[in-house]
């Protein structure tokens, strides 16, 4: 499995950089959470519960910046109109500098999307079908 460090070392300095603090960002405000190198994709994923439902956000990494992707960002209130991207689920605020990690409403929308992750988390399905059989 690849690691953080061998991830950001294909990338220019000023992207490592904004990757790094995009990271203690997200490690300060959500020090639960788990962190993860994609395997394939240039991405570092934030995870508070198995697969998708338990995403709440990622750096997506390019040459010229990173991207802040929030995992059902589509659904979080941005009264900011900071999020970008016309998926149906998911949204990005693009980072082009450090000060973008500084931007009001970055926080909120990180928080909100812990938030959203927690609590489809708690929504647990059922292993298998409820019995139609009558007793009796």
């Amino acid at each position: 499995m690849r690691s953080v460090e061998t991830l950001l070392a294909a990338y220019p300095v000023e992207v490592r950089a904004l990757a790094k603090g995009a990271r203690q960002l997200i490690r300060r405000l959500l020090p639960a959470v788990d962190e993860g190198v994609d395997a394939t994709a240039p991405l570092i994923g934030y995870n508070c519960g198995p697969g998708y439902r338990g995403m709440v956000c990622t750096l997506i990494l390019s040459k010229s910046g990173v991207k802040l992707g929030l995992a059902y960002g589509a659904e979080l209130d941005d009264p900011r109109s900071l999020l970008e991207g016309s998926g149906k689920v998911h949204r990005y605020i693009q980072l082009h500098a450090p000060r973008d990690l500084r931007a009001p409403g970055v926080n909120q929308l990180i928080k909100a999307a812990y938030s959203a992750a927690q609590k489809r988390n708690q929504v647990r399905r059922p292993l298998v079908k409820p019995s139609t059989r009558r007793e009796g």
